[in-house]
This record gives C-alpha cells, sequence and structure tokens, in this order.
C-alpha cells in the first residue's frame, strides 16, 4: 500500500511528458501554417506567371 502511495505522488516524469505534448502541439501548427502558407503562394506565383506571360511579345 505504501509504494501504492509513493507511486500516485511521484510526479518525476509529468514535465517530460508535459514538454512532449507541448512540442507536438507546435509542430501540429507549424504543419497547418506551412500547409496553407503553401497552398496560397502557389496561387499567387501561378497569378504572377499568367500575368508576365500575358504581357510578353509574341517571337
Amino acid at each position: 500500500m505504501n509504494k501504492l502511495m509513493r507511486f500516485v505522488k511521484d510526479e518525476s516524469g509529468a514535465a517530460a511528458i508535459e514538454y512532449g505534448l507541448l512540442a507536438a502541439g507546435i509542430a501540429l501548427v507549424l504543419i497547418v501554417v506551412v500547409q496553407t502558407l503553401g497552398t496560397t503562394l502557389e496561387g499567387v506565383f501561378t497569378g504572377i506567371s499568367t500575368g508576365i506571360g500575358a504581357m510578353a511579345p509574341a517571337p
């Protein structure tokens, strides 16, 4: 019974788990941001390319 009480009160691994969860959350946010920006930037560069192509004189 005494070992069980010590096990319940032991918090030595809690900080490592919290840091792991924090790192996983940050990684998830970064993945979502990069995917969103990637799609947006693809549209921007496609528009620029189309505009430049339309302004170029025919050979």
